[in-house]
């Protein structure tokens, strides 16, 4: 789609009535309408998604677990 948007702004002689018909021409080629070859199921699902939550979760916990011993540092003479 972006490919589309950067012909459509280099080709300034077309008409710009045409122009939408020739974006959505260009987004109908990469949707699919055929169902899933393999079905994903509720357990696979559920193993994904946690894991993806522990990974975006797990750096914000460690910095706010660790936010008092980054404060006392903060507050310290730095060493010369």
């Amino acid at each position: 789609m972006v490919s589309a948007i950067l012909r459509m702004m280099g080709n300034r002689c077309g008409s710009t009535l045409t122009r939408p018909k020739e974006i959505l021409k260009e987004t109908k080629k990469t949707i699919y309408s055929k169902p899933p070859r393999n079905k994903i199921g509720a357990a696979q699902s559920f193993f994904v998604m946690a894991v993806f939550a522990a990974a975006m979760l797990t750096p914000a916990a460690w910095i706010l677990h660790h936010l008092p011993e980054y404060r006392q540092r903060s507050n310290q003479r730095p060493r010369h």
